[in-house]
This record gives structure tokens, C-alpha cells and sequence, in this order.
């Protein structure tokens, strides 16, 4: 993966407001919802509203994908009917995907969009490897609070109760070379608990995570791009294994560890990401820290 999804940002397909506003947002990605977020005696007028504005609004360098209701509702499939052939739509996400043959079942209405997978059921997580190899899917969103509902787990800030869920998906996507982004953190004036959740998808492995609120967009990019010192680090890694190798060896020591090919291999991925951040940043008018 080299496009960042550090932040991925929930917004109302219905609200013309926030719609409005998300054009100006640091998020790298939008969800823009039609699902969830929308009242039933609105889906339909917020299906045309998000079609004008997507068409209408220049969302700069973010990814812009929608999530239709569910093909079992009687909106879904008029959803992905109407955002198949959408120019201002990169990807449809299908909500609560159990199997394979949900996205079969869009993939036949929403002509060559890539789609993307809500998992949060139990049949989601136990099929994830299937639902991971599908030849249309891009990423994969874990829905924490439904597969938390669905399980009946308390909340604990540690996220144990998910974890085997959350584990499953993240190895689903990794073997399959999906993007993956963790769930949303509830409490959006918490930005200690935000941070402290953010770190713990980011060290499992999650390429970003979502959000319901702007205020979040900051906290999460910071935690999901390459810091300063890790930039550092992966070049003065590289530097040492090449000058071993010019020396016939075939590991290098820094800082008192030893540095081989998987290091450099993990250190170059580290400078991809850095650059690919950088470039985004630029391509949405901001300056990026620590990435050049």
C-alpha cells in the first residue's frame, strides 16, 4: 500500500453542512454515509444530495468512499446503481459483510468501483480470509461498535474482548495485500484515550482508522505516520546495511542491534509511507512534518 489512509472520516451523506466543510478537512479519506448516519425518511433525498455534491465539490486528494445501505433494505441497491458509474466516487463500501457473496451481490450493481467491506458481524470475522481474496476488494473497515453489540462485550479501553475479531481481519487483509483501518473511538473529546487507541491499532498493524468527528483527524495522523525519529532511523539503517554489504558482509550493527535484509526491507517501507504522506500533504496545500 502506498496511499496513506491514516485518517478515515465518517460524514453524513444527508448533511449539506458537513459535506460542505469536509472539502477543507485533513482527513486522508472520507466515508461519506448513507447508511447509519441517515434517518429511513431521508435516505432517498440524501442519496441525491451526496450525488450533487460529489459531483458538484472538489474534494482535493482524498479518497471518497460511500457507504450504501445494505442490499437487504430498500435502498442498497438503488445506492450502488446510483454511485456505479459516479466520477466523484473512488469506492463503494458494503456494510456488514458476513460472506463472499455480499459483495458478489453489489459487485454485479456497481458496474467496476472497487469495494470495500464493513466487517463487524461474527460471520464477518470468521470469514475474513474468504472475504479478504475477493477479487473486487480494496479495503476492509472494522466496525467495532456492531461486532461489539453483536458479541455482547463489555467496553474495556484495552479492546480485549475484540481482539480476536480484530486479529483475524488484520490478517486477512495482510495476506491478501488490502487496506485496513481500525474502528472509531466513541468518546471524540477524549484525545488521551484517542491517542492510546490509535497507537495500539497502528502497532497491530491497521493502515489508519476511523472517525466520527473532525477533531479526531489530527490526533490519528500523527499517530499513523512515521515519526521523525523512525525516519531517521530507516535511512541510517539502509546507510549501514549497504556500506556491510560494500564490505562483503551480510549484516550490519547500529546502535548496538543488528540490521539485516528484513530491517532494511521494514526501513524502506517506512520511507514509502513518509514520502507518500509528504506528496499528500502537498497535494491537499498543507506541509507535511518529518517526511522529506
Amino acid at each position: 500500500m502506498t496511499r496513506p489512509f491514516r485518517s478515515v472520516l465518517y460524514i453524513p451523506g444527508s448533511k449539506e453542512r458537513a459535506l460542505e466543510k469536509a472539502r477543507d478537512l485533513a482527513a486522508d479519506a472520507i466515508i461519506f454515509d448513507l447508511e447509519d448516519a441517515v434517518a429511513p425518511d431521508e435516505k432517498v433525498a440524501a442519496r441525491a444530495t451526496l450525488a450533487r455534491f460529489l459531483t458538484e465539490v472538489d474534494y482535493g486528494p482524498r479518497v471518497r468512499i460511500v457507504r450504501i445501505n445494505g442490499f437487504d433494505t430498500d435502498w442498497g441497491r438503488a445506492d450502488a446503481a446510483a454511485f456505479a458509474g459516479h466520477g466523484g466516487v473512488d469506492a463503494i463500501l458494503v456494510p456488514k459483510v458476513n460472506a463472499p457473496a455480499d459483495l458478489d451481490a453489489v459487485a454485479a450493481v456497481a458496474g467496476e468501483k472497487p469495494l470495500w467491506a464493513m466487517m463487524e458481524t461474527a460471520a464477518g470475522m470468521l470469514n475474513a480470509a474468504a472475504i479478504a481474496a475477493h477479487p473486487r476488494l480494496q479495503g476492509m473497515v472494522m466496525g467495532t461498535n456492531d461486532l461489539a453489540k453483536e458479541l455482547g462485550s463489555r467496553f474495556r479501553a484495552d479492546r480485549l474482548p475484540l481482539m480476536t475479531g480484530l486479529g483475524l481481519c488484520l490478517l486477512a487483509a495482510k495476506a491478501e495485500g488490502r487496506v485496513i483501518v481500525d474502528g472509531v473511538y466513541n468518546a471524540f473529546k477524549d484525545e488521551a484515550g484517542l491517542a492510546a487507541e490509535c497507537a495500539q491499532g497502528r502497532d497491530m498493524g491497521f493502515d489508519g482508522k476511523t472517525l466520527i468527528h473532525p477533531a479526531q483527524v489530527e490526533i490519528c495522523n500523527a499517530a499513523f505516520a512515521p515519526s521523525a525519529e523512525e525516519v531517521d532511523l530507516a535511512r541510517r539503517q539502509i546507510a549501514a546495511f549497504n556500506a556491510a554489504q560494500a564490505q562483503g558482509q551480510g549484516v550490519a550493527v547500529l546502535d548496538g542491534r543488528i540490521v539485516e535484509n528484513l530491517h532494511v526491507v521494514t526501513a524502506q517501507a517506512v520511507l514509502a509511507r513518509a514520502r507518500a504522506i509528504a506528496a499528500l500533504e502537498i497535494g491537499a496545500g498543507r506541509i507535511a512534518v518529518g517526511a522529506e
